[in-house]
């Protein structure tokens, strides 16, 4: 679940309408960033279905009594959250195996399971990395592409995680932190960047979009004052389900 907190009431957004969003906006880049029309559909669906994991963990969100807060997708208990992450890959890869490839990539490039000494998160990391030399090897796709797709698989991702980490319309300076100076991925000799123009509209530079896209993200609005009389399982089955309509287009 992502999470986002205001005054009065905590904004929550599943994983997996989070994953819908970053590929509708995928299916909306030039089409040449891809670099290669064998593979596009593929790591279209992997955009898509990066975060099918989170399905089942979404369905039940739950409380974390330490920061009075649900749990987000960054403070989930490692445990059960890896076990889904390997599920959602296992799924993806009975789709599509190089959709699988460039999720298991993006799973894969977390710094807490890859640097990490758990045993839970090495066994996963371990696993993945077979997973994915044994697709590239039956694949063979060219490592100049499956480079760019799964830049793009995080750009996407970013860039989704950017519309629903911030307050809409918010200033550059009172964005979220990950993304005030932009995003990692550099494309057409730029640095990808995002910016609210206000309360419904983002523009991208550079002009990586072939046409606008206008959209639709669902969010709960759970209020802090129905959890603390009713508690979060109950406040949250009764939250209002809204439909946040934004519109992205170049800068």
């Amino acid at each position: 679940m992502i999470i986002r907190e205001t005054d009065r009431e905590f904004v929550l957004i599943t994983q997996h309408d989070h994953a819908r969003l970053a590929g509708e906006i995928a299916s909306h880049l030039e089409k040449e960033l891809f670099l290669d029309d064998e593979y596009l559909s593929s790591a279209l669906l992997a955009i898509d279905q990066h975060d099918r994991g989170w399905i089942p963990l979404d369905a039940s969100p739950i409380w974390n009594a330490e920061s009075q807060a649900p749990y987000s997708f960054m403070d989930y208990p490692l445990a059960p959250k890896i076990e889904k992450y390997q599920q959602g890959l296992d799924e993806v890869e009975a789709m599509n195996e190089y959709a699988a490839l460039l999720c298991s990539l993006h799973y894969a490039s977390f710094m807490h399971i890859r640097d990490s000494l758990d045993e839970v998160s090495s066994r996963f990391y371990q696993h993945e990395l077979a997973r994915q030399q044994r697709i590239t090897e039956k694949l063979s796709v060219p490592q100049e592409v499956i480079h760019r797709h799964f830049m793009l698989l995080q750009l996407c991702d970013d860039i989704s995680l950017y519309v629903c980490l911030n307050e809409p319309g918010v200033s550059k300076e009172e964005e979220h932190p990950w993304f005030r100076e932009g995003f990692e991925a550099t494309l057409l000799g730029e640095r990808c960047e995002a910016r609210w123009g206000n309360a419904r509209e983002i523009r991208l530079t550079p002009p990586i979009l072939a046409k606008e896209l206008t959209t639709t993200l669902p969010v709960r609005q759970v209020s802090k004052r129905k959890i603390e009389t009713l508690g979060f399982s109950e406040a949250y089955k009764g939250s209002e389900c809204v439909n946040l309509e934004i519109s992205l287009l170049n800068g």
